[in-house]
């Protein structure tokens, strides 16, 4: 192998373990923190399930005392404008966007922001 080839190889194989690195660092799974306007334990199961049927979602969890919901999901297959909006339809506020009217007529009125909330 003269000292041309062996560089060439050198640089093909830094080259390839370069990219491959570059890819594992570029991982799809994400996780964003929503704030919503749950109020109970039902609510959290409500937003969870919902959450749960979105595709890319892998995992979905609700912080009932500061209503945080810390969503882990796979950046090909959704992103955080789906993400909200599956709150906002479940009849809930997701950060600044406020609960869609019919998504809020059908929850529970404990569930309601001017509900008892009394679990």
């Amino acid at each position: 192998m003269t000292r041309n080839q062996f560089l060439s190889a050198l640089v093909a194989v830094l080259t390839v373990g370069f990219l491959t690195t570059a890819q594992a660092n570029d991982d799809p799974i994400k996780e964003i923190k929503v704030k919503t306007s749950a109020v109970c334990e039902m609510c959290k199961a409500r937003i969870e399930r919902n959450l749960s049927f979105e595709k890319g979602v892998q995992e979905a969890d609700l912080n009932v005392e500061t209503k945080v919901v810390t969503i882990r999901y796979d950046a090909r297959k959704t992103d955080p404008t789906k993400l909200k909006a599956t709150i906002v339809r479940t009849g809930y506020d997701a950060d600044d966007l406020t609960a869609d009217p019919k998504g809020y007529a059908k929850l529970p009125t404990c569930c309601k922001k001017t509900g008892g909330n009394m679990h």
